[in-house]
Protein backbone atom coordinates (compact mmCIF):
# COMPACT_ATOMS: atom_id res chain seq x y z
CA UNK A 1 0.00 0.00 0.00
CA UNK A 2 1.31 3.57 -0.72
CA UNK A 3 1.77 6.14 2.23
CA UNK A 4 0.19 8.49 3.26
CA UNK A 5 2.22 11.13 1.68
CA UNK A 6 2.43 9.49 -1.72
CA UNK A 7 -1.28 9.30 -1.08
CA UNK A 8 -1.64 13.26 -0.46
CA UNK A 9 0.85 14.01 -3.01
CA UNK A 10 -1.47 12.17 -6.11
CA UNK A 11 -4.74 13.65 -4.61
CA UNK A 12 -3.38 17.27 -4.75
CA UNK A 13 -2.03 17.05 -8.45
CA UNK A 14 -5.53 15.51 -9.42
CA UNK A 15 -6.90 18.17 -7.84
CA UNK A 16 -4.80 20.89 -9.67
CA UNK A 17 -5.79 18.95 -12.95
CA UNK A 18 -9.10 19.05 -12.23
CA UNK A 19 -9.42 22.65 -11.77
CA UNK A 20 -7.71 23.08 -15.52
CA UNK A 21 -10.15 20.85 -16.76
CA UNK A 22 -13.11 22.91 -15.40
CA UNK A 23 -11.66 26.34 -16.71
CA UNK A 24 -11.17 24.64 -20.20
CA UNK A 25 -14.57 23.16 -20.26
CA UNK A 26 -15.50 27.02 -19.70
CA UNK A 27 -13.25 28.43 -21.96
CA UNK A 28 -14.88 26.09 -24.43
CA UNK A 29 -18.57 26.97 -23.47
CA UNK A 30 -18.13 30.66 -24.25
CA UNK A 31 -16.03 29.60 -27.57
CA UNK A 32 -18.94 27.34 -29.04
CA UNK A 33 -21.48 30.09 -28.34
CA UNK A 34 -19.71 32.32 -30.34
CA UNK A 35 -18.84 30.18 -32.98
CA UNK A 36 -22.73 28.58 -33.07
CA UNK A 37 -23.80 32.60 -34.11
CA UNK A 38 -21.28 33.01 -36.50
CA UNK A 39 -22.57 29.67 -38.38
CA UNK A 40 -26.36 30.49 -37.85
CA UNK A 41 -25.90 34.64 -39.31
CA UNK A 42 -23.87 32.76 -42.36
CA UNK A 43 -26.87 30.39 -43.19
CA UNK A 44 -29.38 32.68 -45.39
CA UNK A 45 -26.51 33.54 -47.52
CA UNK A 46 -25.45 30.61 -48.37
CA UNK A 47 -28.92 29.13 -48.70
CA UNK A 48 -29.74 31.81 -51.21
CA UNK A 49 -26.50 31.15 -53.12
CA UNK A 50 -27.04 27.77 -53.66
CA UNK A 51 -30.33 27.75 -54.64
CA UNK A 52 -29.53 30.04 -57.11
CA UNK A 53 -26.82 28.00 -58.69
CA UNK A 54 -29.32 25.12 -58.55
CA UNK A 55 -32.29 27.31 -60.45
CA UNK A 56 -29.17 28.35 -62.96
CA UNK A 57 -28.42 24.28 -63.71
CA UNK A 58 -31.67 23.46 -63.61
CA UNK A 59 -33.19 25.88 -65.79
CA UNK A 60 -30.43 26.47 -68.42
CA UNK A 61 -29.66 23.63 -71.18
CA UNK A 62 -26.21 22.00 -72.22
CA UNK A 63 -24.77 24.47 -70.21
CA UNK A 64 -20.53 24.09 -70.49
CA UNK A 65 -18.57 24.84 -68.07
CA UNK A 66 -15.40 23.52 -66.84
CA UNK A 67 -16.18 23.98 -63.28
CA UNK A 68 -18.90 20.99 -64.05
CA UNK A 69 -17.12 18.53 -65.35
CA UNK A 70 -13.73 16.91 -64.81
CA UNK A 71 -10.15 17.94 -66.66
CA UNK A 72 -8.94 14.28 -66.74
CA UNK A 73 -6.29 14.29 -63.81
CA UNK A 74 -6.43 11.52 -61.14
CA UNK A 75 -4.91 14.22 -58.69
CA UNK A 76 -6.95 15.24 -56.28
CA UNK A 77 -7.06 18.32 -53.80
CA UNK A 78 -8.47 17.78 -50.24
CA UNK A 79 -8.67 21.09 -48.22
CA UNK A 80 -8.61 19.61 -44.45
CA UNK A 81 -9.76 21.54 -41.29
CA UNK A 82 -8.41 20.25 -38.07
CA UNK A 83 -7.77 22.12 -35.18
CA UNK A 84 -4.06 23.32 -33.73
CA UNK A 85 -4.71 22.11 -30.26
CA UNK A 86 -5.38 18.84 -28.87
CA UNK A 87 -7.31 17.91 -25.43
CA UNK A 88 -9.94 17.53 -27.95
CA UNK A 89 -11.40 13.85 -27.70
CA UNK A 90 -11.10 12.09 -31.04
CA UNK A 91 -11.91 15.88 -33.09
CA UNK A 92 -8.85 15.63 -35.02
CA UNK A 93 -8.36 11.59 -35.16
CA UNK A 94 -11.89 11.03 -36.50
CA UNK A 95 -11.12 13.39 -39.40
CA UNK A 96 -7.82 11.94 -40.50
CA UNK A 97 -9.49 9.00 -40.61
CA UNK A 98 -12.20 9.80 -42.64
CA UNK A 99 -9.46 10.37 -45.26
CA UNK A 100 -7.05 7.62 -44.46
CA UNK A 101 -9.46 5.27 -44.79
CA UNK A 102 -10.64 5.68 -48.35
CA UNK A 103 -9.88 2.32 -49.94
CA UNK A 104 -10.13 4.43 -53.65
CA UNK A 105 -7.32 7.02 -52.66
CA UNK A 106 -3.83 6.64 -52.27
CA UNK A 107 -1.79 9.33 -50.92
CA UNK A 108 1.06 9.85 -53.34
CA UNK A 109 -2.52 10.80 -55.93
CA UNK A 110 -3.60 13.23 -53.49
CA UNK A 111 -2.05 17.15 -52.53
CA UNK A 112 -3.43 18.24 -48.56
CA UNK A 113 -4.39 21.80 -48.08
CA UNK A 114 -3.60 21.72 -44.39
CA UNK A 115 -6.18 24.20 -42.42
CA UNK A 116 -4.83 23.38 -38.41
CA UNK A 117 -2.18 21.90 -37.23
CA UNK A 118 -2.83 18.43 -35.93
CA UNK A 119 -4.04 17.42 -39.05
CA UNK A 120 -0.89 18.69 -40.87
CA UNK A 121 0.99 16.89 -38.64
CA UNK A 122 -0.75 13.51 -38.71
CA UNK A 123 -1.38 13.43 -42.29
CA UNK A 124 2.10 14.60 -43.09
CA UNK A 125 3.52 11.50 -40.85
CA UNK A 126 1.16 9.02 -43.16
CA UNK A 127 3.05 10.26 -45.83
CA UNK A 128 0.35 12.70 -47.32
CA UNK A 129 1.71 15.54 -49.45
CA UNK A 130 1.13 18.47 -48.18
CA UNK A 131 0.51 21.52 -50.97
CA UNK A 132 -0.17 24.42 -48.16
CA UNK A 133 -0.55 24.83 -44.65
CA UNK A 134 -3.19 27.50 -43.70
CA UNK A 135 -2.80 26.43 -40.10
CA UNK A 136 -3.28 30.02 -38.56
CA UNK A 137 -6.73 30.68 -40.02
CA UNK A 138 -8.32 27.74 -37.89
CA UNK A 139 -7.28 30.39 -34.52
CA UNK A 140 -9.91 33.23 -36.08
CA UNK A 141 -11.42 32.39 -39.42
CA UNK A 142 -12.49 35.13 -41.36
CA UNK A 143 -14.32 35.53 -45.16
CA UNK A 144 -11.05 36.42 -46.98
CA UNK A 145 -8.98 33.48 -45.49
CA UNK A 146 -11.83 31.05 -46.97
CA UNK A 147 -11.33 33.38 -50.50
CA UNK A 148 -7.65 32.99 -50.38
CA UNK A 149 -7.82 29.31 -50.05
CA UNK A 150 -10.85 28.46 -52.27
CA UNK A 151 -8.96 30.52 -54.99
CA UNK A 152 -5.32 28.69 -54.71
CA UNK A 153 -7.71 25.39 -55.33
CA UNK A 154 -9.55 26.71 -57.91
CA UNK A 155 -6.36 27.90 -59.83
CA UNK A 156 -4.89 24.32 -59.69
CA UNK A 157 -8.30 22.65 -60.83
CA UNK A 158 -8.21 25.18 -63.90
CA UNK A 159 -4.40 24.40 -64.29
CA UNK A 160 -5.26 20.64 -64.81
CA UNK A 161 -3.18 20.16 -61.92
CA UNK A 162 -5.93 18.58 -59.84
CA UNK A 163 -9.16 16.51 -61.20
CA UNK A 164 -11.47 16.94 -58.22
CA UNK A 165 -11.29 18.84 -55.24
CA UNK A 166 -12.67 17.73 -51.66
CA UNK A 167 -13.34 19.26 -48.17
CA UNK A 168 -12.79 17.53 -44.92
CA UNK A 169 -14.45 18.79 -41.78
CA UNK A 170 -16.93 18.21 -39.14
CA UNK A 171 -20.24 19.37 -39.11
CA UNK A 172 -21.76 20.42 -36.16
CA UNK A 173 -24.60 18.83 -35.21
CA UNK A 174 -24.80 20.17 -31.11
CA UNK A 175 -22.53 19.84 -28.21
CA UNK A 176 -22.48 15.97 -27.88
CA UNK A 177 -22.34 15.32 -31.45
CA UNK A 178 -19.92 16.57 -34.14
CA UNK A 179 -19.81 14.31 -37.57
CA UNK A 180 -16.58 14.39 -39.65
CA UNK A 181 -17.84 14.56 -43.24
CA UNK A 182 -15.97 14.65 -46.70
CA UNK A 183 -17.45 16.33 -49.39
CA UNK A 184 -17.00 17.12 -53.21
CA UNK A 185 -16.42 20.31 -54.26
CA UNK A 186 -15.46 20.33 -57.67
CA UNK A 187 -16.22 19.27 -60.19
CA UNK A 188 -19.98 20.63 -59.21
CA UNK A 189 -21.89 18.29 -57.71
CA UNK A 190 -24.89 19.76 -56.39
CA UNK A 191 -26.87 17.82 -53.22
CA UNK A 192 -29.01 19.49 -51.01
CA UNK A 193 -27.22 20.76 -47.50
CA UNK A 194 -28.59 20.10 -43.93
CA UNK A 195 -32.11 19.03 -45.02
CA UNK A 196 -32.44 22.03 -48.03
CA UNK A 197 -34.18 21.46 -50.99
CA UNK A 198 -34.97 23.06 -54.26
CA UNK A 199 -38.13 24.30 -56.04
CA UNK A 200 -39.22 21.84 -58.82
CA UNK A 201 -39.66 24.24 -61.53
CA UNK A 202 -41.27 23.31 -64.85
CA UNK A 203 -41.38 26.61 -66.14
CA UNK A 204 -39.66 27.80 -69.35
CA UNK A 205 -36.14 28.31 -69.67
CA UNK A 206 -34.46 31.18 -68.20
CA UNK A 207 -32.35 33.69 -70.28
CA UNK A 208 -29.50 35.20 -68.63
CA UNK A 209 -27.13 38.73 -68.97
CA UNK A 210 -24.72 37.88 -68.83
CA UNK A 211 -24.73 34.51 -70.39
CA UNK A 212 -25.08 30.51 -67.65
CA UNK A 213 -21.22 30.46 -68.13
CA UNK A 214 -20.46 34.22 -67.19
CA UNK A 215 -22.72 33.63 -64.27
CA UNK A 216 -21.79 30.67 -62.93
CA UNK A 217 -17.96 31.49 -63.33
CA UNK A 218 -18.63 34.83 -61.14
CA UNK A 219 -21.01 33.11 -58.67
CA UNK A 220 -19.15 29.51 -58.18
CA UNK A 221 -16.17 30.90 -57.05
CA UNK A 222 -18.28 32.63 -54.36
CA UNK A 223 -20.22 29.45 -53.37
CA UNK A 224 -16.74 27.42 -52.90
CA UNK A 225 -15.00 30.02 -51.27
CA UNK A 226 -18.76 30.46 -48.55
CA UNK A 227 -19.02 26.35 -48.12
CA UNK A 228 -15.21 26.63 -46.75
CA UNK A 229 -15.76 29.48 -44.66
CA UNK A 230 -19.05 27.41 -43.46
CA UNK A 231 -16.90 24.53 -43.23
CA UNK A 232 -14.48 26.75 -40.63
CA UNK A 233 -17.56 27.87 -38.27
CA UNK A 234 -18.88 24.36 -37.91
CA UNK A 235 -15.04 22.84 -37.69
CA UNK A 236 -14.18 26.08 -34.90
CA UNK A 237 -17.83 24.88 -32.81
CA UNK A 238 -17.45 21.42 -33.31
CA UNK A 239 -13.42 21.79 -31.97
CA UNK A 240 -14.89 23.83 -28.62
CA UNK A 241 -18.08 21.43 -28.50
CA UNK A 242 -16.14 18.60 -28.60
CA UNK A 243 -13.35 20.04 -26.16
CA UNK A 244 -16.51 20.87 -23.85
CA UNK A 245 -17.16 17.32 -24.17
CA UNK A 246 -13.66 16.27 -23.39
CA UNK A 247 -13.42 18.30 -20.38
CA UNK A 248 -16.26 17.79 -19.02
CA UNK A 249 -15.59 13.82 -19.02
CA UNK A 250 -12.09 14.70 -17.30
CA UNK A 251 -13.66 16.50 -14.81
CA UNK A 252 -15.67 13.55 -13.82
CA UNK A 253 -13.13 11.48 -13.81
CA UNK A 254 -10.83 13.34 -11.77
CA UNK A 255 -13.94 13.32 -8.83
CA UNK A 256 -13.97 10.20 -8.67
CA UNK A 257 -10.23 9.58 -8.72
CA UNK A 258 -10.02 11.88 -5.61
CA UNK A 259 -12.83 10.24 -3.68
CA UNK A 260 -10.87 7.11 -4.62
CA UNK A 261 -7.68 8.72 -3.18
CA UNK A 262 -9.60 10.04 -0.35
CA UNK A 263 -10.76 6.71 0.61
CA UNK A 264 -7.53 5.22 0.36
CA UNK A 265 -6.12 7.75 2.56
CA UNK A 266 -8.43 7.58 5.07
CA UNK A 267 -7.41 3.47 5.11
CA UNK A 268 -3.61 4.17 5.43
CA UNK A 269 -4.49 6.78 8.19
CA UNK A 270 -6.80 4.75 9.92
CA UNK A 271 -4.06 1.92 9.19
CA UNK A 272 -1.37 4.01 10.95
CA UNK A 273 -3.18 4.88 13.78
CA UNK A 274 -4.01 1.21 14.58
CA UNK A 275 -0.28 0.54 14.07
CA UNK A 276 0.84 3.10 16.80
CA UNK A 277 -1.97 1.98 19.31
CA UNK A 278 -0.92 -1.70 18.98
CA UNK A 279 2.58 -0.22 19.55
CA UNK A 280 1.94 1.77 22.97
CA UNK A 281 -0.13 -1.06 24.43
CA UNK A 282 2.32 -3.61 23.30
CA UNK A 283 5.16 -1.15 25.28
CA UNK A 284 2.93 -0.92 28.31
CA UNK A 285 2.74 -4.30 28.43
CA UNK A 286 6.39 -5.32 28.23
CA UNK A 287 6.79 -2.62 30.58
CA UNK A 288 4.56 -4.02 33.32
Amino acid sequence: MASMRDIKRRKESVQSTQQITKAMKLVATVKLQKARSRAENNKPYFKTLYRTICSILSKTEYVNHPYLTSNGSNRKAVIVITSNRGLAGGYNSNLVKTITKREDWSCEDVDIYAVGRKGYEALSRKGYRIVEDYSEVINEPLYKDAIEISERVLQSFTNGEVGEIYMAYTNFKNTVSQEAELIQLLPLNLNPFDGMEVEKDDKVLMNYEPEAEEALSALIPKYIGNIIYGAFIEALASENGARMQAMDSATQNAEEMISDLSLKYNRARQSSITQELTEIIAGAEAIS
